[in-house]
């Protein structure tokens, strides 16, 4: 199959968020973070669909290999025969892609984190890592720009760990961190077997609280003057924190029912908020590009 292809099928595929808000780029960095998205996608499923440790652990290295052989030329996946055509075109540093590789790696060292620093190094790999790759191709002016993407990757994570307690919980694994369950009364036990007491829902609005303090200092870290060429990770946390929203209004629901958005909503909320960007880009008058 065409790289290309292979890697447009991978993001479609999975429904995500993030392929939403990639629809409104022009087509060379639509291309290029499609093929990033893809990459992330291949690495995490190692993960999640390898039942054995050693077999995943194997198939991680494995893509460190094949990291090296892109950046030598020689690529052999679909996925890093895309990305190599990228690696030029914008500054992708070798060393993200290995960190990234580091972070899922991490899901096969620890089921548990004893506290939020422990966890905040795992978000940074898995996503601010992916955050500051993404501006790569999307494009900035201001340097400040890196740290709104390292906050918004991070507020990404904790999203998804609100959101995928239950899925995360069905394979062993707990990201909310230790010191935190005990703070509020609630035991591994009670996340492991789905018991949704009120301590675990007074738990969840912290988490809550806390993510959306990323999105806050996210935002307020983003230049005016990058905020159009950066329109679609916008689109993205505008998709996210309803999804935030949701998970609210069903009362912490996480552990009976994963809260998801329609294909439909989550296009609507994207279009909404990269044309807002655009009419705000325009009022300053600044190019859109």
């Amino acid at each position: 199959m065409d790289p290309a292809d292979y890697c447009q099928r991978k993001a479609a595929g999975s429904g995500s968020s993030f392929y939403y808000s990639f629809r409104f780029l022009p087509p060379d960095r639509r291309a290029a973070i499609i093929a990033l998205y893809a990459f992330c996608r291949e690495v995490d499923d190692v993960v999640d669909e390898c039942s054995d440790p050693g077999v995943a652990r194997t198939k991680l290295q494995w893509w460190r290999e094949e990291i090296d052989r892109a950046f030598n030329g020689t690529p052999q996946h679909p996925v890093t025969r895309a990305l190599q055509a990228q690696f030029e075109q914008y500054n992708l540093p070798r060393e993200y892609f290995l960190e990234i590789i580091d972070g899922m790696e991490m899901d096969l060292d620890h089921h548990r984190y004893a506290d939020f620093s422990e966890l905040a190094l795992y978000c940074y790999r898995v996503a601010g890592v992916v955050g500051l790759l993404s501006v790569e191709i999307f494009g900035y002016r201001d340097r400040a720009t890196l740290n709104y993407a390292t906050e918004l990757g991070t507020a990404f994570q904790l999203t998804n760990i609100i959101r995928d307690v239950r899925e995360d919980a069905a394979r062993g694994r707990i990201y909310l961190p230790m010191d935190e369950l005990e703070r509020f009364g609630v035991s591994p036990q009670d996340i492991l077997g789905f018991h949704a007491t009120g301590a675990f829902r007074d738990l969840m609005a912290f988490q809550t609280g806390r993510a959306r303090e990323y999105y806050a200092r996210a935002y307020t870290r983003l230049p005016d003057e990058d905020r159009y060429a950066q329109r679609s990770g916008l689109a993205m946390a505008a998709i996210y924190e309803a999804t935030l929203d949701e998970i609210e209004r069903d009362g912490f629901n996480v552990l009976t029912a994963r809260t998801s958005l329609t294909p439909l909503r989550k296009l609507w909320i994207a279009w909404t908020r990269v044309r807002r960007e655009r009419r705000r880009a325009r009022r300053q008058g600044l190019a859109l590009t």
